[in-house]
């Protein structure tokens, strides 16, 4: 088949749109990269700019001057993620395959509650009351894992992509050859779902390493709080002091590099989820597309 001269504009011009919107992407990276190395009096005085114009460490000296804090957020940060993605894996697979079964008498009432709850919510007051008094959960790491294990958008995305990548037929076969249900689930669903399962998992991840909302309302022992609810503490104690020595003219944290230290804050946060990406991306797009545009 011969490539035409048309062919070949409309491949130059999409290779260089893409191009084009790659850097437009990476710049604010860029940025954020190089105002973390650059000392914060420069910043204030001249603004971000792609090469620091005064190179200094100050802000990731900040960041881990306490380094054992840091350490155990990020362990604590680390594990609830690990843990809540593949739990939430486990259960939204598995609710995803349930659903989508046209054997399964119920599934329509079932799928209805699911979507039900998207568009109406018992409010944050209940669920608090639920989680704190009745559950019992305040200060203990299955607060952090609990609430994040079922979402409804998930279910709906896994079901619809089941249906669309495992055909009927191929379970009336393995029940013809005598397989039960959670073998057909472990071995024909699960492998033919990779996509899916890793766009489900990317998003549970993203949601469990950005999460800090958890530990604001249910934790009180700064030794369990998250990564990001950690440095957003950090922040907020820096902001406070700089604001109380500029309003009373006492130095009492005119050399705190506040802006250095957010763009630092900022890679220390974002950089070990970044590098989860390149292994599921080749399954992100095929998953998100397949099940979102069938019924």
């Amino acid at each position: 088949m011969s490539v035409t001269s048309t062919d070949r504009l409309f491949r130059t011009l999409a290779y260089t749109i893409l191009i084009i919107g790659s850097l437009l992407c990476l710049f604010p990276f860029l940025l954020v990269i190089s105002a973390s190395l650059t000392q914060n009096e420069s910043i204030i005085k001249h603004g971000f700019h792609l090469i620091p114009k005064a190179f200094s460490l100050e802000g990731y000296r900040m960041v881990f001057r306490f380094p054992d804090q840091v350490l155990r957020a990020y362990w604590v940060t680390t594990v609830t993620t690990v843990i809540g993605t593949l739990l939430g894996l486990f259960i939204i697979t598995m609710t995803g395959y349930v659903l989508q079964r046209k054997d399964f008498k119920y599934r329509n009432v079932f799928s209805f509650y699911i979507y039900f709850t998207t568009l109406f919510g018992g409010g944050l007051v209940p669920w608090y009351i639920l989680l704190t008094k009745y559950l019992k959960l305040t200060d203990t790491y299955t607060v952090l894992i609990f609430p994040g294990l079922m979402t409804p958008f998930l279910i709906i995305l896994m079901k619809n992509f089941i249906r669309s990548a495992v055909p009927d037929e191929l379970f009336e076969s393995s029940k013809i050859d005598g397989a039960n249900d959670f073998t057909i689930y472990y071995r024909v669903v699960l492998p033919l779902s990779l996509p899916g399962i890793a766009t489900v998992g990317l998003f549970l991840a993203l949601a469990y390493w950005n999460d800090w909302f958890l530990s604001s309302l249910f934790i009180n022992d700064q030794r369990m709080y998250q990564l990001q609810f950690y440095l957003y503490n950090v922040i907020n104690t820096m902001s406070f002091v700089t604001q109380m020595g500029a309003g009373t003219g006492v130095s009492l944290g005119t050399d705190i590099p506040t802006e250095s230290t957010k763009m630092a804050m900022a890679l220390v946060v974002t950089g070990p989820i970044i590098l989860l990406y390149p292994f599921v991306q080749r399954y992100f797009v095929k998953g998100l597309t397949i099940g979102a545009v069938k019924g």
